[in-house]
């Protein structure tokens, strides 16, 4: 039974699907605007979000919470010295999700891109 049971499974076995988020947020953190499918950007979302809400205020608790998630300094710094500020007004939504068409024939997936707001 799947009682109390969210969040997609990608049909990977869990420490895949925490590497799979963790790398989906470090190019998103890095590039700012990535292409993935559309289920795993509705999955990403919520994630990455978190990780902004910490990075608007700069501490070394803060700092210690997002690198146990995303273990990248690189991440970690621009989090806070880049995207942390632009959003310290922001209530929430910082991300957005565009549709964009599908595939093909044979890859019928859906396609979004995921991008800071």
């Amino acid at each position: 039974m799947r009682h109390k049971k969210t969040g997609r499974a990608f049909s990977r076995p869990s420490n895949q699907r925490t590497a799979l988020m963790r790398s989906l947020a470090r190019s998103l953190v890095i590039h700012e605007r990535i292409s993935t499918t559309e289920a795993k950007a509705k999955e990403l979302r919520p994630f990455v979000e978190k990780l902004v809400t910490r990075s608007r205020t700069d501490s070394v608790a803060n700092r210690r919470l997002i690198m146990s998630r995303v273990p990248d300094e690189d991440v970690v710094k621009k989090l806070f010295t880049v995207i942390g500020p632009r959003y310290k007004e922001r209530a929430g939504g910082y991300l957005r999700v565009v549709k964009r068409t599908a595939r093909g024939v044979s890859d019928a997936r859906k396609l979004a891109y995921i991008a800071f707001v």
